[in-house]
């Protein structure tokens, strides 16, 4: 297997700090970290801006017509990790809310590959009939990070869903923060995580993807 270092450029983990705050540049993968440049984010006309739009819009196409399978096999690295974190209602000074070690979702490939798999069958009770769902996705910043073939994407995500002959959607709204790794020429979600700015999700179940 090939080692994590010659992958993502690696540095020490720091401890956790109570005071972090949503603004922090450091992700954590399999126990490195990946930091992102402390710069404005890149042109719009640059060709990683274009690529990284263009890897967002097909994500929401392929999560939009429910296929999934292609998604976690072409657009999905096998190092994923995928979370949302829970968050709470705080006062300003003690920052976004965001609890840093709880989620209401905390996935790897494997998990996302088992939560596909579900949904293939014909005994995914929770999706099946399936919901409808609206990926909006806005605001696209990308920036370069300490590895040449890593981009830090962020963007603003709404997620419009409706069930069966329900008429009021489930509407959910957020930021994603996403790192983008080049593999094999082309670009794959190594890190995904979602800061919705709801404390308390008014929705059925989470079996869609974010």
């Amino acid at each position: 297997m090939t080692d994590l270092k010659s992958r993502i450029a690696v540095k020490p983990l720091p401890t956790p700090s109570p005071s972090e705050k949503l603004d922090t540049e450091m992700h954590a993968i399999e126990g490195a970290i990946v930091t992102a440049t402390d710069s404005p984010p890149i042109s719009i006309s640059s060709a990683e801006y274009v690529e990284a739009s263009d890897f967002l819009l097909y994500e929401a196409e392929l999560l939009d017509d429910l296929r999934e399978r292609a998604w976690l096999e072409s657009l999905v690295s096998k190092d994923v990790s995928y979370r949302l974190p829970i968050r709470e209602t705080v006062e300003r000074a003690r920052g976004f809310g965001f609890l840093e070690n709880t989620f209401h979702l905390n996935e790897n490939y494997g998990s996302l590959g088992s939560k596909v798999a579900r949904n293939e069958t014909n005994y995914a009770w929770a999706e099946d009939p399936p919901s409808r769902l609206r990926h909006f996705v806005t605001n696209v910043r990308v920036r370069s990070t300490d590895n040449v073939n890593v981009l830090d994407v962020r963007s603003n995500v709404l997620i419009y869903r409706t069930r069966q002959d329900q008429t009021n959607p489930q509407i959910l709204s957020g930021e994603r923060r996403d790192l983008l790794r080049r593999e094999e020429g082309r670009l794959m979600l190594l890190e995904h995580v979602v800061y919705l700015d709801l404390t308390v999700i008014g929705t059925h179940n989470l079996s869609l993807f974010f």
